[in-house]
């Protein structure tokens, strides 16, 4: 585009945008949606959107990340071996790290391994409900972790990077992709009620790139899902007084980045401000789930549309069911209106009781109601989307930071094992009933040494699915080209159709 051009049609889609917040009333930031779509075809410097580098397979992506370190020898990683050494020492034949005890005796999962699908894949009763979408889904079974501390290993699989300060998947592929919808935001994020994993907000920031690709958090299950984005009721705000306070605020947020060249971070806010109104109409409507049909709130585990019920933090079943099945059955409606990536947290901080899946105490206890919780929206998600025509270009991204010690702590317990964990993926180009990397004969380490997935194979994958070449998605920051996978990655083409 000729640069004069652009610049005069950014001028004029300027000044129409401030008629609209000085006249148009309530509905002003509605009337705003096209222009500002517009706007954004122009290709500002804060939105880098790429040209795909090959034909994708997929456009979005769901992300269902267990908190705390959900165990891979009691869910998906079948070895028959814990069951016949049971109540033994370990000795694996090696010295043995853990993270804050000594090994135990070997542990078998509490409960039983059943055959599932086609495909006959093992598949442990505390996730059952998840036995019925063997097929769709591929089982890496060899990942590997740089830290076994939460804080930086939930860093690793959300950025990358144990370290603070880098951009999570979702603002890469929001910086990369750019948005499908005109009024919400691309990169959509759904915390656990209870409250926030480790490191917090952090895990779905931008880190270095434009401030406007952060995650914007999202809690179905609350009375007010988005915070601030309406004014509290019986205050004193009223809807010419928000849309003259918009004005002002606008013309002093211009003057002052005026003034300051290169910080993105007030662009992003008064962005923040644009999106707001038009989310005002939007985000209501997708978290109404009352037009649901009774069948598909069932297979989701829904009993209740109620919001805002009193937050038990203990875990229990039903709670996990509801609460994580109802935020499944919004990503999907999010995914249908143009959301590129939805991350969906199972598990908060590491608090007392416990609310994660970090069964240091009793992996029983915790993981049975998590992993019923989890499972049922996973299945109910990979279903919906498959009858909907919606899995062959979504993919839906399981993970955790690590996984547990194939010995017991504390005699019902397990230990954090960063050393080999599962991940798995479906949907959007990727071969179901598969399985990659095998671990060894306890669940603990890769089979082969030489043959580990980090996280880095993973991201690298999912950016190749949505046709990306992750080696050239990159932003310079402090004399560095970026990128999501470092200077690390392959793509799994074992588990690609």
């Amino acid at each position: 585009m000729n640069q004069n051009l652009r610049q005069t049609q950014v001028a004029n889609l300027t000044s129409r945008r401030d008629f609209l917040w000085k006249y148009g009333g309530g509905l002003g930031g509605i009337a705003l949606a096209s222009l500002l779509q517009q706007e954004d075809s122009l290709a500002t410097d804060s939105q880098a959107t790429i040209a795909l580098h090959h034909p994708p397979k997929a456009k979005r992506v769901i992300q269902l990340y267990m908190s705390g370190g959900a165990s891979q020898c009691d869910t998906f990683d079948y070895k028959p071996l814990l069951a016949k050494k049971h109540g033994q020492p370990w000795d694996p034949g090696s010295e043995v790290e853990l993270f804050q005890s000594k090994p135990g005796n070997v542990m078998q999962a509490p409960w039983k391994w059943r055959r599932r699908g086609q495909s006959g894949k093992w598949i442990n009763d505390c996730v059952a409900p998840l036995g019925d979408c063997v097929d769709d889904i591929a089982f890496i079974h060899n990942m590997v972790s740089k830290s076994n501390v939460h804080g930086p290993a939930t860093f690793m699989q959300a950025t990358g990077f144990i370290l603070p300060g880098f951009p999570s998947m979702g603002a890469w592929l929001s910086y990369g992709m750019g948005s499908e919808a005109d009024d919400l935001p691309t990169f959509v994020v759904l915390p656990d009620p209870r409250g926030f994993p480790p490191n917090g907000p952090t895990n779905w920031g931008s880190g270095f790139l434009p401030a406007q690709h952060q995650g914007t958090a999202i809690r179905p299950s609350a009375a007010n899902p988005i915070a601030d984005l309406f004014a509290p009721p019986n205050s004193y705000v009223t809807s010419q007084g928000d849309v003259d306070t918009l004005v002002a605020l606008e013309a002093i947020n211009r003057t002052h980045q005026a003034e300051r060249a290169g910080d993105s971070r007030l662009e992003a806010r008064i962005r923040s401000y644009e999106l707001a109104a038009r989310m005002q109409v939007s985000a209501p409507r997708v978290m109404d789930l009352s037009g649901e049909p009774a069948h598909i709130l069932k297979m989701y585990g829904i009993e209740s549309l109620d919001v805002n019920p009193k937050v038990e933090l203990e875990i229990n079943e039903k709670q996990e069911v509801q609460y994580f099945g109802r935020n499944c059955l919004v990503a999907r409606r999010l995914l249908e209106q143009g959301v590129r990536f939805v991350q969906i947290w199972s598990g908060a901080d590491n608090g007392h009781p416990r609310r994660n899946w970090d069964s240091h105490e009793d992996i029983q206890r915790d993981h049975g109601p998590l992993g019923r919780g989890m499972a049922t929206g996973a299945a109910a998600l990979i279903k919906d989307l498959k009858q909907r025509g919606m899995l062959e270009d979504t993919i839906v991204l399981w993970t955790t930071e690590f996984g547990r010690m194939p010995c017991s702590q504390a005699s019902k317990g397990r230990d954090h094992n960063p050393f080999g964990f599962t991940n798995w993926i479906a949907g959007g180009g990727v071969q179901g009933g598969t399985t990659y990397g095998e671990s060894d004969e306890w669940s603990w380490r890769p089979a082969d040494g030489k043959n580990v997935t980090y996280c880095y194979d993973i991201h690298a994958t999912i950016l190749h699915l949505l046709g990306i070449d992750h080696t050239r998605l990159t932003f310079r920051n402090n004399g560095i080209d970026r990128r999501l996978t470092d200077v690390h990655g392959h793509v799994i083409e074992e588990i690609l159709t």
